[in-house]
């Protein structure tokens, strides 16, 4: 679609809080809540896009002036409305497993084995269906696909609606391991942005690996040295490959 989604974060955090709000006000499970904070947050990407990033369209800059000031409009709102106390909707599965000598939480594991089935679900919802291809000609060429009889408009909500779903199973998930606040979707934004552009714009495959390598720096890095090492490696392993491919691994033109 062109458009670099700055609050893509508050899209996450409003998942996790969706989530939060259905298991705690309303009694259901957390495998209740996840896909009702999908659809929910998903129908707010049909708001999002017709709104505010429709008129836009095709202007690149315009629209990053927008989703900043999107950011910057649903944090202010769970603000007011969520307070800046942090909340916990509570672990999905207790306890943790040991394989070899390492300790991980189960619910860590879950998180990563959903990824991997979302990511999968996704790679071919694109590869293989007709609705899939038409984002990819519209992320081509936008007219040329219009003129092919693609409703540019239909396909432009349907990606956002995706994109939004899986924010907010993202943001649920994450708000079940550690906590969720109105500013919870900074960090997610920003590791986000990194992963792009080290794995290239609009590649699934890139986000795959850019966010498999950043993980591991994270994972190694902060045990041998430090958290803020871990941060300037990571960033070192994006400048590095942009030399080289100033498109990121797997960008093209």
């Amino acid at each position: 679609m062109n458009i670099v989604q700055f609050a893509h974060g508050e899209i996450y955090m409003l998942g996790a809080y969706c989530s939060y709000f259905l298991i705690k006000l309303y009694g259901f499970s957390f495998w209740e809540a996840l896909p009702l904070s999908a659809l929910l947050v998903g129908l707010l990407g049909i708001v999002l896009e017709k709104f505010f990033f429709r008129p836009f369209r095709g202007r690149f800059e315009s629209s990053i002036i927008v989703a900043v000031g999107l950011m910057l409009l649903l944090q202010t709102i769970a603000v007011v409305g969520f307070g800046t106390d942090t909340k916990s909707m509570g672990g999905i599965i207790p306890g943790v497993l040991k394989v070899s000598g390492v300790t991980l939480s189960r619910d860590r594991l879950l998180a990563i084995l959903v990824g991997i089935i979302l990511v999968a679900v996704l790679f071919l919802l694109i590869k293989k269906t007709k609705t899939g291809q038409a984002m990819v000609a519209i992320s081509q060429d936008i007219y040329a696909a219009s003129l092919q009889g693609i409703d540019v408009n239909r396909i432009s909500a349907v990606a956002m609606v995706v994109g939004c779903a899986l924010a907010a199973i993202a943001g649920s998930l994450m708000g079940s391991i550690f906590s969720t606040s109105p500013f919870m979707g900074t960090t997610a934004i920003t590791k986000g942005i990194a992963v792009i552009i080290l794995g290239g714009l609009g590649s699934i495959s890139g986000a795959v690996v850019g966010g498999f390598i950043l993980g591991l720096i994270d994972g190694l890095v902060p045990p041998l040295l430090s958290s803020t090492m871990a941060g300037i490696v990571g960033f070192g392993v994006i400048i590095l490959v942009l030399l080289f491919r100033p498109r990121g691994l797997f960008g093209h033109e």
